[in-house]
């Protein structure tokens, strides 16, 4: 085996060593539309941290329904006394017998104990714990609906980022088949020039125009690798995972209805729209929540009381029961100050309520005029690459004939690449410009029918 043999496997094992470590490094994967909404819901950290503020909801109210339960409470101490002045009522006499005879001051006691248990059963509290449980049911749905419009908000992310990497790789493809057609022709132009049927002049034209493209596909690589990796974050993958969007399942939507049919459908089916009318409930609840510390509280009370003081008494099974009643007179005049704030509360929750009133009619209509601003691109691009390409087989037909300049056959081929991408980027921004106008009526997860 010769050296040249021998370098020749030594190159070929590098090589190979070198594209197999590539692949394990940035590994090629072929994604969905579809396949990107799922991965992206599952893995959001976003939808995990509004998940976490359902079971924050969830748990305040069990708290509010737990307070229609009992209080049990036990307390109990051990003390140590000094030496104390001691009157019985009830007088002892020193033979062990009750009678006239004093003997208090011989009883010494230095320590005590005792211990006691207590139940509580509310009855009455001006329905203070009623109103807490409806204020926090409310107050869970209206979590709830948060989390499923944070959903939504993650679900147009995706399909924005999809959207963008679908430019991005459309962008890369066309410049790189843009770039070989002018690569060809300029190993065309160059054997013309040697031939003497060219200028020199011509051929550096076409050279020019050939290093403008190697610039433009070093941005366009730089930009794929970008919104690769904001890809990967937003779906939870690796980042050196390269992501190619699937283009067959940006399927161009159909037809779409009136304009007060998306505002109608938002008021009924936004998310957030739903959470805010809860708030409202919520904080109409609050009010009379406040206003039921004007009202005494009744509560079934009972208890067990074991004390223990050595030389003087002890005292076994008493069990104590009955109703006890609480009333805090300074709730006359403390109360109202709550009142006023439950209701100033309310009254900033209707005006936000109003407020996004009219934050969705502007939504809708934004994201109704930018679909039709991009269905009007698409029409046009689409004429402007028929255009382009009949004007470069023209101006082409024309430059074999010598009837044009090297410098049109360029510019012609210049509009044509531009018309194609302008296409490319039409169709990409209709996908996102629908969706993003069914996420505005609040019926995007519906008709994306992903699960939840």
């Amino acid at each position: 085996m010769n050296l040249r043999t021998k370098f020749s496997q030594l190159a070929f094992s590098f090589l190979l060593l070198s594209s197999l470590r590539g692949m394990g490094q940035d590994s090629v994967r072929n994604i969905t539309l579809k396949e990107a909404i799922d991965l992206g819901v599952r893995n959001s950290k976003q939808l995990k941290a509004a998940r976490a503020r359902i079971d924050q909801a969830t748990a305040a109210l069990t708290e509010a329904k737990q307070k229609k339960l009992p209080d049990f409470k036990v307390s109990g101490s051990y003390l140590r006394v000094t030496q104390p002045n001691i009157d019985l009522k009830i007088k002892i006499n020193t033979n062990g017998g009750s009678g006239g005879g004093s003997g208090n001051n011989n009883i010494k006691v230095d320590q005590a104990a005792y211990g006691i248990a207590n139940l509580s059963l509310p009855l009455y509290s001006g329905l203070r714990i009623q109103y807490g449980i409806r204020s926090a049911e409310f107050l869970e749905k209206a979590a709830t609906m948060d989390a499923d419009n944070n959903k939504e908000a993650v679900i147009l992310n995706i399909i924005g980022a999809f959207s963008n990497l679908y430019k991005a790789n459309a962008n890369l493809r066309l410049i790189r088949e843009d770039l070989e057609q002018s690569r060809s022709r300029d190993s065309d132009f160059s054997n013309l020039e040697k031939n003497g049927l060219l200028a020199r002049n011509d051929e550096l034209k076409a050279a020019l125009q050939t290093s403008t493209i190697e610039l433009n596909l070093v941005d366009a690589e730089s930009n794929f690798r970008v919104a690769g990796v904001n890809m990967n974050l937003l779906l939870g993958l690796p980042e050196h995972v390269q992501l190619v969007p699937d283009s067959n399942s940006l399927s161009q939507p159909g037809p779409i209805n009136a304009i007060e049919d998306y505002e109608q459908l938002a008021i009924r089916s936004r998310n957030d729209v739903q959470a805010q009318a809860f708030r409202r409930k919520a904080s109409a609840v609050g009010i009379q929540e406040a206003k039921s510390d004007y009202y005494p509280s009744l509560a079934l009370t009972g208890g067990y009381i074991a004390a223990d003081i050595p030389n003087l008494i002890t005292i076994t099974n008493a069990v104590t029961y009955g109703v006890g009643v609480s009333y805090s007179l300074s709730s006359l005049w403390k109360t109202n100050a709550k009142v006023d704030q439950a209701k100033a509360r309310l009254a900033e929750v209707e005006a936000n309520e109003e407020y996004l009133d009219d934050q969705v009619k502007l939504e809708i209509n934004q994201a109704y005029e930018q679909y039709i601003s991009a269905t009007k691109k698409m029409e046009v691009s689409r004429l402007a690459i028929e255009q382009a390409t009949e004007n470069y087989k023209i101006t082409k037909n024309k430059y074999d004939n010598n009837l044009v300049t090297v410098t049109d056959l360029l510019d012609a081929n210049v509009s044509l690449l531009q018309s194609r991408i302008n296409l490319e980027l039409a169709r990409a921004d209709a996908i996102v410009a629908y969706n993003t106008l069914l996420g505005k009526a609040g019926v995007l997860t519906n008709s994306l029918d992903t699960t939840k």
